[in-house]
């Protein structure tokens, strides 16, 4: 994925050798994800399944109470 400006994530120490999640949207607005230490790897989701995801877990749906 050429072009991307990848951001660290703000818990990174921001050393070169520190490994961490990288975020970055396209010009679709999907939104990339990757780990640093393996770049290559990216995963790529539509905004609004982001959005969807992080409206579930503020709401509390996905707690299970430590149950699987």
């Amino acid at each position: 994925m050429i072009g991307l400006n990848w951001q660290k994530s703000s818990f990174s120490s921001g050393d070169g050798n520190t490994n961490c999640v990288e975020l970055a949207t396209g010009p679709t607005g999907a939104l990339h994800l990757r780990e640093s230490d393996e770049p290559t790897a990216i995963l790529t989701t539509p905004l609004p399944a982001v959005r969807a995801l992080l409206g579930h877990i503020k709401a509390g749906d996905l707690d299970f109470g430590g149950e699987r």
